[in-house]
């Protein structure tokens, strides 16, 4: 459902990509960005309402 891409070569500045099914698509450039960028994203697996919705489904 959610997807992070990461682009990082070697020397230089990298990029960082997360979308989802939910409609979802952010971005960042930059170390500082892309690490809050990964941040966010994992909390937005947490929290998203597609997911959610499901687990909630398969614990009825």
């Amino acid at each position: 459902m959610a997807w992070l891409t990461i682009c990082a070569p070697r020397g230089t500045t990298p990029t960082a990509t997360s979308t989802c099914l939910c409609g979802r698509d952010r971005s960042a450039v930059g170390h500082r960005k892309v690490h809050a960028l990964i941040a966010d994203h994992e909390t937005h697996r947490d929290e998203c309402p597609l997911r959610t919705t499901q687990e909630r489904r398969n614990a009825a």
